[in-house]
């Protein structure tokens, strides 16, 4: 079974955007960019990963689909690119967005669980990424197999936090991580 890790960039307060959903207070300086394009190249957007070093014939290790709520897709939409990780295989779940504006971006209006057992359950095929927002992932914490948080050394004090919802504890264990040159860490965790 294929694994959903929320792979998340958060303030050491656990944001991960300010209350307008903006997040250009994030120190993202050459070490951060440099440990993405080692370990996580997917993760990058398609129309920057070329200007960061990443070319077509990058393996990508970890995630071959990304599932993303609304607030996180817009803004890229807005800039102009309707997919922006034309890489993997795309999924936005919306209520408000009717008609995708690229064919290779898949809405998901219902049930985010349902498609989410549904992507895990595929054979073969390498992870799903979660790449936001809290809402949407409080409310698949119980799918969510991993997590890979960017702690970024500031405080803003209020904003979107990391999980938001209605649910109880859940357990995960440490199971690695590195603290980058500029103080970032980065901390992975598997559900126990």
């Amino acid at each position: 079974m294929r694994k959903l890790t929320y792979f998340i960039g958060a303030t050491i307060d656990g944001f991960i955007a300010d209350r307008d959903g903006g997040y250009d207070f994030f120190p993202v300086g050459e070490d951060v960019v440099a440990h993405l394009v080692a370990e996580y190249p997917e993760t990058l957007p398609t129309h920057l990963a070329p200007h960061m070093g990443v070319g077509p014939d990058t393996e990508f290790r970890h995630f071959d689909t990304v599932v993303m709520g609304r607030a996180t897709y817009e803004p890229g939409m807005r800039e102009g690119f309707a997919n922006p990780y034309g890489h993997l295989r795309s999924y936005v779940v919306t209520e408000t967005i009717t008609e995708s504006p690229d064919p290779a971006v898949t809405l998901i209006a219902g049930d985010p669980i349902a498609k989410v057992r549904e992507l895990k359950a595929e054979p073969g095929g390498k992870g799903i990424w979660l790449a936001g927002g809290g809402r949407l992932a409080g409310s698949l914490i119980d799918e969510i197999d991993e997590l890979v948080i960017k702690t970024y050394p500031v405080l803003i004090g209020s904003g979107i936090p990391m999980m938001s919802g209605v649910f109880g504890a859940h357990a995960f264990t440490h199971t690695g991580g590195t603290v980058l040159a500029g103080g970032t860490s980065v901390a992975t965790y598997r559900r126990t």
